[in-house]
C-alpha cells in the first residue's frame, strides 16, 4: 500500500487549520478516497469537530484515542498497540482521536530523539510511534474498504518534539495562512525548522539502516514535501478583498518564496501564484450550523438552519473544497477522481 499521510500545520495558532482539515477530510471520502483524519494537537479540536461530547468522553474513559494507542510503549510494557481505535465517521471515514494526555510524551519524544543517534532500538520505536499507528490504521481502513486511502494530519502550532514526531511521519506537508503578520511570522518559523527536522531524521535513518532497525519495524521517510499553502478566513466585500486584508494577502507570495528559497518569480497576488492551493473566505454564519448539526458546511441541508442564499453558499464551500483537493490529490500524484465508492 502507497500511504499519503498529509500534515496541515503552521506555528501560527488560530489560523483555521482544524476546520481545514476537518472539510478535506469529509471532502476527500465524498469523492471515493478512504480517509484518516488523525487529530494529533493535545487540545483534540478535531475530534470535538467529528464527535459530540458524550462520545468524545467515551473515548477518552476507554482510552480508545491516540494515548491509548501509545500507552503500553509510554509505560515500558510493549510497543504501539498492533490494532489502533480508528473511530468510524462514515462509510470512508475514520478519526483517530484525540487526547490531551498525549502532551506527557513530549519529554520522552525529546530524549529519544537523541538517542536514535546511538543506534538505540526503543529510541526508534518511540520516534516513529505516530508513523507506525497511521500506517496500522491505514491499513485496517484498508482492509475494509480498499484503496486509494490517504491520512490527514492535525497537529498544534508548537515546533516541540510532538509536532517534530508528527511531522516526520508525513509525506507532505501543507501550510494554513491567515492573511496577517502573525501568520507570515510563523511561516517564516516554520519551513526553516522542516529543513531541519528533515535533515536530523535522513540522519537518523542512516544509523537505523546500519543497525538493521528498519528489518524490525517500519521507518518513515520524512519526506515532509511542501505542497503549498491554503489562505484562510480572509474578509470579502463585493467579492474582493477589504482593504485591511488585502494588504497582508499580496505579502504571502514573496514571504512563501523567501521562506522555502524558492527561485520561481514571484506573482503580485496568489491569485496568481502556483503555490497558492486555494483562497478559502470567511464563512460566517455557516460555520456556528456546521458545527451544531457536526457535519461540514457543503452537507448542510434546509433542516440545519441554512435559508436561501445560505444553501448556495454552502453549496459554493463545497465547490471551493473539491477544487482544493484535486489540487492536494495532485500534488501527491494520488488518482483523481478516486475509485467510485
Amino acid at each position: 500500500m502507497t500511504l499519503h499521510t498529509i500534515a496541515f500545520f503552521n506555528n501560527k495558532g488560530g489560523v483555521g487549520k482544524t476546520t481545514l482539515v476537518y472539510h478535506l477530510a469529509w471532502m476527500f471520502a465524498d469523492l471515493g478516497y478512504r480517509v484518516v483524519a488523525a487529530d494529533l494537537d493535545p487540545q483534540a479540536n478535531l475530534t470535538r469537530m467529528f464527535l459530540g461530547e458524550k462520545q468524545v468522553e467515551e473515548l477518552s474513559f476507554k482510552y480508545k484515542t491516540i494515548a491509548g494507542s501509545l500507552k503500553p510503549l509510554q509505560e515500558g510494557v510493549g510497543d504501539v498497540v498492533d490494532t489502533p481505535h480508528v473511530e468510524r465517521v462514515a462509510k470512508n471515514l475514520g478519526l483517530v482521536a484525540g487526547d490531551l494526555r498525549l502532551s506527557t510524551v513530549e519529554d520522552e519524544l525529546s530524549s529519544q530523539w537523541s538517542d536514535c543517534m546511538s543506534g538505540k532500538p526503543r529510541a526508534f520505536r518511540v520516534i516513529t510511534a505516530f508513523w507506525r499507528l497511521l500506517e496500522k490504521a491505514a491499513q485496517e481502513l484498508q482492509r475494509r474498504h480498499g484503496e486509494p486511502t490517504l491520512v490527514l494530519i492535525d497537529v498544534g502550532p508548537s515546533l516541540g518534539a510532538l509536532n517534530r514526531a508528527a511531522l516526520i511521519a508525513a509525506t507532505d506537508v501543507v501550510i494554513p495562512l491567515r492573511p496577517d503578520l502573525y501568520s507570515l511570522q510563523g511561516l517564516n518559523n516554520l519551513v526553516p525548522t522542516l529543513d531541519v527536522w528533515r535533515k536530523e531524521w535522513k540522519q537518523r535513518l542512516e544509523v537505523g539502516q546500519d543497525q538493521e532497525i528498519g528489518t524490525n519495524i517500519s521507518l518513515p521517510s520524512g519526506e515532509m514535501k511542501l505542497l503549498g499553502y491554503v489562505v484562510l478566513q480572509y474578509e470579502v466585500r463585493l467579492s474582493q478583498p477589504v482593504q485591511a486584508y488585502e494588504r497582508w494577502l499580496n505579502h504571502i507570495p514573496e514571504a512563501y518564496r523567501q521562506s522555502t528559497q524558492s527561485a520561481s518569480p514571484c506573482p503580485a497576488t496568489p491569485d496568481e501564484d502556483t503555490y497558492c492551493l486555494a483562497q478559502l473566505k470567511h464563512y460566517r454564519s455557516l460555520m456556528p450550523l456546521s458545527q451544531t448539526a457536526r457535519k461540514p458546511i457543503f452537507h448542510l441541508t434546509y433542516a440545519d438552519g441554512p435559508l436561501g442564499s445560505q444553501l448556495q453558499a454552502a453549496k459554493d464551500v463545497g465547490e471551493d473544497f473539491r477544487a482544493l483537493a484535486q489540487k492536494i490529490a495532485q500534488g501527491c500524484s494520488l488518482p483523481w477522481p478516486a475509485v467510485a465508492p
